[in-house]
């Protein structure tokens, strides 16, 4: 479960009595006479909350009872090598193994076995295990993960397995009834039930690491560490959302609780089913959420929702094609508003490359349109991606900085691989986190690869608590 800690503000409200002053007998004063005041038409309804529209509900059993045996139990293991640097293996020093094991859960969508459930319940596991709500136990395969949305599918072998009824999530609002299934803390499965909080929840951070894409369902139905991966469910039984997260204090539920719309689940699940990976769509800008000041500094209103251009990279990429150019205002995706970086960051994603669009947006303070035609994104920030030839880095992740013993303070791009042959092998120990590249601090592949230059380069690399610069060239 990922957890992200916050200050708790209580507000302390205080009730103040004002002291009134008492009147001389020469200070009262008859009323004036004044025209009647006409009552105000007040809306009431007075009839029991239960009636007429509102049945008296005593127990959602029935309802539960068709998806519970659709949510399964899934346990992770992975032997964690402890990796030694080389100038110490000289020495005859060892690296050790160790065992570790996780817990959550998923969903069953299909009677043939596959399962959804988030990529951090699956991610690094060696092995994968789910037991099913009757007690039977299985192997699972990895069909394929996201972790830029935390979604992963696993499939079991089996037949006739009770499997999930999805339901459309963009028609849920906040208010509406709904339950958290899954094993939290190894307890066994568990039901709890509470509400939709908010909807479109997004820029909460919980997957920066990766550059995700946020579009939460908050709920203050109870989720716990082991309820990853399981199914938010409304009360008709249908599945909405797959719990994901929690903003806690605590380490445990305090009521704000995190769940991937089904919606967009379902839309990555099919992609990593039909070809193991997930293709986004790609506009080709660099932009802005369009803030007060800047709109003023363009001409536009201070209050103008939207997102600036503020570079089209690269220079015949889809939407410089279309003709939209820097300082242009996205207002629109297909006449639905985009009022910040993080609507158009989603939107685009979830739209498969070769899509035609239309785009609204404003120059001048004029309303124009442009169809583009998307292209496909390509995601330098991929585990694994080549930093320079035979050395591979990723994102220094949390399970990483575990794994490595990487003090907290500490931001990089780890170095996961080194080819035999590398002809940087002498440079780059596996293990080592890059922190900077040319006196340029580094957290993603795109930027490292940009900062290199021809001739000599400077890294500046932590390495078993030690920080230390590498002299490198680059030819």
């Amino acid at each position: 479960m990922k957890t992200k800690p916050v200050v708790l503000l209580l507000a302390l409200l205080t009730s103040v009595l004002g002291c009134g002053t008492g009147l001389s007998a020469a200070d009262k004063v008859a009323p004036k006479s004044v025209a009647p005041v006409k009552k105000p038409e007040l809306k009431v309804d007075d009839t029991s909350v239960s009636e007429p529209k509102s049945p008296l509900v005593t127990s959602y059993a029935d309802v539960l009872d068709n998806i519970r045996p659709a949510v399964v139990s899934v346990y992770s293991s992975k032997v964690v090598r402890q990796r030694v640097p080389d100038f110490l293996r000289q020495y005859g020093v060892k690296g050790g193994e160790q065992t570790q094991s996780g817990l959550g859960s998923g969903v069953i969508i299909s009677a043939n076995g596959f399962i959804i459930t988030n990529n951090h319940v699956v991610e690094g596991a060696d092995e994968l295990k789910v037991l099913l709500n009757d007690g039977r136990e299985f192997l699972a395969r990895v069909i394929g993960t996201d972790p830029k949305t935390d979604v992963a599918v696993i499939k079991i072998e089996a037949e006739n397995l009770p499997a999930a009824t999805l339901a459309d999530s963009g028609k849920l609002r906040v208010g509406d009834v709904v339950f958290a299934i899954g094993n939290p803390l190894a307890v066994g499965q568990t039901v709890t039930m509470g509400i939709v909080s908010a909807t479109s929840r997004r820029g909460l951070g919980l997957l920066d690491e990766v550059g995700g894409y946020e579009d939460f369902i908050q709920t203050d139905a109870a989720i716990n560490q082991g309820n990853s991966g399981g199914a938010l469910i409304d009360a008709r039984g249908r599945l909405v959302g797959i719990n994901s997260a929690i903003i806690t204090t605590s380490q445990g539920n305090i009521g704000i609780g995190f769940a991937i719309p089904i919606n967009l689940a379902r839309s990555i699940m099919n992609s990593l089913i039909e070809t193991g990976t997930v293709t986004r769509g790609y506009l080709g800008i660099s932009s802005e959420t369009l803030t007060g000041e800047v709109a003023e500094s363009i001409g536009l209103k201070a209050d103008t929702k939207g997102v600036i251009i503020t570079n089209l990279s690269p220079a015949d990429g889809p939407a410089a094609k279309a003709g939209l150019k820097q300082e242009d205002v996205i207002i629109a995706i297909n006449e639905k508003p985009v009022a910040s970086l993080d609507d158009l960051r989603l939107v685009i994603a979830q739209t498969a490359p070769g899509t035609k669009i239309t785009l609204k947006y404003l120059r001048d303070d004029k309303a124009l349109t442009a169809d583009v035609t998307l292209g496909v994104a390509q995601d330098e920030n991929a585990a694994d991606g080549e930093f320079v030839t035979g050395v591979k880095v990723t994102p220094l992740t949390a399970d990483l900085r575990r794994e490595l013993k990487v003090d907290d303070r500490v931001e990089g791009l780890v170095i996961t691989e080194v080819d035999n042959d590398s002809p940087f092998r002498q440079y780059f120990p596996q293990g080592a986190v890059i922190v900077q590249l040319n006196r340029v601090p580094v957290t993603d592949l795109a930027s490292a690869k940009h900062l290199l230059r021809d001739g000599r380069n400077l890294a500046f690399v932590y390495l078993g608590g030690v920080y230390r610069y590498i002299i490198f060239p680059n030819h």
